[in-house]
């Protein structure tokens, strides 16, 4: 038999041990993991020098923009720095312009990426004002719904708790996933009424806009309105102590409930405001060191199910906005999380067994990407091949990305993505793109 590629000289991830192998790829998929002794002939081989392999990695929370808000990223750009990050797939919000929330609506936003991406992409829908229009959504293909609740974004009413209880009733039955962005609405606008009125625009009033309390009633409100629902809810970017307790007990009590973190909220405080300003505004907003710490905890006890960017990209003029008020909030994360996470492992605040676990495995079980998140015979080749002893500075200024800002630029990393591999194909190479548009894949949502 003569495979497609065979990956001679890998130091592999495989079954939470580094080993020496190569790695045979067929039609996409891993054929066969061995000594190079075992290895089939192919078309093409790659010696990856002793590169560390670890399987693609899954960012389940991504907003790629395009369509109207392309000017701050498009498919491509998104996926290229998905692909430079060492991220295989990508799942997109969507908050977009228009929003995705509607058959037609998730139809165009599919055909649109498909001409473009470089990575594996999966499409979130948020709530439609027709909730019978729930199960159309899921047979298009979407891979789950998103609940925004800091502001009305889709077509249910944020507010009303019946509303909620039957929205989740619904998707319980579709049986997909629902992530929720946990900060309640009311709480929020009636904190930035007052301050508002007290002529405050500056980073801290931003901070008292949205305290953990409206973090934590949000919580409280899905978990109420998920009550004799089959809904799996996943509580986005959650930040404090108090909120991934909250989560916690939720899954004492057997709920189906997952919960993600983001590097943003694990390696910075509110206290670095004082030095970037209006640039790290992002919601859920930066909590305390202890808050942190306790994150940091919960990846070590397993309560943490997935570390995730929260990709979020803006031009510079919109984050440099004199009032707070007007600052568009998020920071791009998908060409940063890699390097930080692979950084910490150096530190000791992480292994390598949870970081494919946070970034891998538990993201495609998750979301239910089959075939997706380990390095193993059958599953698709999506790999990423890594220099862990290279250390370098942030550079923001040469992302893929169109969002040329980080909150880490300039920061120390040890740890690179050097080749990143999906489906089978190279796709980065030494931080260059070689793979052509379109020759990531639309991933849809197998309907049961």
């Amino acid at each position: 038999m003569i495979v497609d590629l065979v990956l001679t000289n890998a130091k592999a991830y495989l079954k939470k041990e580094i080993v020496d192998c190569s790695i045979a790829i067929e039609d996409g998929n891993i054929h066969k993991v061995g000594r190079e002794a075992q290895m089939p002939n192919s078309d093409e081989r790659i010696n990856l020098r002793n590169l560390l392999i670890l399987p693609g990695l899954i960012d389940v929370h991504v907003h790629l923009r395009d369509e109207g808000k392309a000017y701050k990223e498009d498919f491509y750009s998104g996926t290229a720095a998905a692909a430079a990050g060492g991220f295989t797939t990508v799942l997109d919000m969507p908050n977009n312009e228009p929003v995705t929330m509607s058959v037609e609506s998730l139809q165009n936003r599919m055909h649109t990426a498909e001409r473009k991406v470089l990575v594996n992409v999966g499409f979130r829908s948020e709530f439609p004002a027709n909730l019978n229009q729930i199960s159309a959504i899921t047979a298009q293909g979407a891979v789950g719904f998103k609940l925004f609740m800091a502001n009305q974004v889709g077509g249910l009413d944020i507010n009303d708790d019946a509303a909620l209880h039957q929205a989740l009733k619904k998707v319980g039955e579709a049986d997909v996933p629902v992530a929720v962005h946990a900060e309640d609405n009311q709480t929020i606008c009636m904190n930035e009424r007052a301050l508002k009125e007290a002529k405050r625009d500056d980073p801290a009033a931003f901070l008292k806009a949205h305290p953990e309390e409206a973090e934590l009633t949000a919580i409280q409100r899905i978990l109420d309105a998920s009550v004799d629902t089959k809904a799996h809810m996943h509580f986005c970017h959650v930040t404090t102590q108090k909120s991934l307790a909250l989560v916690g007990e939720a899954k004492k009590e057997n709920r189906n409930t997952t919960c993600e973190v983001t590097p943003n909220h694990l390696l910075l405080t509110r206290l670095d405001y004082d030095r970037q300003g209006t640039r790290l505004a992002m919601l859920p907003p930066l909590r305390t060191s202890t808050d942190g710490e306790a994150l940091w905890k919960g990846i070590a006890e397993g309560s943490v199910d997935i570390v995730a960017s929260d990709h979020a990209p803006h031009t510079l003029e919109e984050k440099s906005a004199a009032s707070i008020w007007d600052v568009k909030v998020g920071v791009p994360g998908l060409e940063t999380t890699l390097p930080l996470m692979l950084t910490m492992i150096k530190k000791g605040r992480v292994t390598i067994d949870e970081l494919v676990r946070l970034l891998a495995e538990k993201p495609a079980e998750t979301f239910s990407l089959k075939d997706r998140g380990r390095l193993e015979q059958g599953f698709r080749a999506d790999l990423v091949a890594v220099n862990h002893k290279e250390k370098y500075l942030v550079d923001a200024s040469k992302f893929h990305s169109k969002a040329k800002f980080s909150p880490f630029d300039s920061w120390e990393v040890q740890g690179k993505p050097v080749k990143t591999f999906v489906n089978g194909h190279l796709t980065m190479d030494e931080g260059e793109i070689v793979a052509k548009p379109g020759s990531g894949s639309v991933i849809r949502r197998d309907v049961k």
